[in-house]
């Protein structure tokens, strides 16, 4: 069996995100993907909604804006506040038993942890993203699969996607569905593969389409 997670997805929860309740639910049913990681900034009220509605397919995470970049928490039962110290972050997402992800490492444009803070944080990190469907203008793959070689650290590969557009392109592919307790041993399995397809110009353009639509409603 084959089991296609993506652990990187903003909700319309997400101030740049889009994607509805209805979208999470046919990905699963449709089996575009198996497992997805709800992942909005700052906050976990949909990936809980949604992790009820629709069952362990879903993963309830949270995209955390830390001092020094982003970190996503992954399995979570309560939010983490945002702008601590990286290393505080990595603490708290510990303390209630989730997983520590890094989410676009060393990019500047979309506020990825630098090499510098992950060389001080790298014992608590977990997973680190090695391919992101919307890296386009500044590409680190290569930087971020050679640190979590050298440093055994398992790798995923995700969409990072706001809105339908894209969505399902870009994941990790394992040999069973993934839980809190074996996420990391099958991602570091040699049957583990990873897919990349580039989410077109919409799916690049959501974060910004996104914010400005919400903007309007609000006038």
């Amino acid at each position: 069996m084959e089991y296609k997670v993506d652990l990187h997805t903003h909700s319309v929860d997400s101030p740049d995100g889009s994607l509805s309740v209805n979208d999470y639910r046919q990905m699963l049913k449709n089996k575009a993907l198996d497992s997805i990681a709800v992942t909005d900034h700052n906050k976990i009220e949909m990936a809980v909604r949604l992790r009820k509605e629709l069952g362990e397919g879903i993963i309830v995470g949270e995209e955390i804006m830390t001092q020094e970049g982003e970190i996503i928490g992954l399995y979570l039962n309560s939010v983490i506040p945002s702008m601590l110290t990286a290393k505080e972050t990595v603490q708290l997402i510990h303390r209630q038993g989730g997983l520590v992800y890094i989410p676009h490492p060393f990019e500047t444009v979309r506020k990825g942890i630098t090499l510098e803070t992950l060389e001080i944080i790298k014992d608590q990190v977990d997973i680190i993203e090695i391919h992101n469907g919307r890296a386009v203008l500044q590409n680190c793959s290569k930087q971020a699969s050679e640190w979590a070689a050298n440093n055994t650290i398992p790798a995923a590969a995700s969409s990072d996607s706001h809105g339908p557009s894209g969505w399902g392109k870009t994941y990790s592919i394992v040999r069973t569905l993934p839980t809190r307790q074996n996420l990391t041993a099958l991602l570091q399995d040699k049957d583990t593969t990873h897919r990349y397809a580039w989410p077109g110009m919409l799916g690049m353009a959501y974060p910004k389409l996104n914010r400005l639509r919400k903007r309007i409603r609000h006038v």
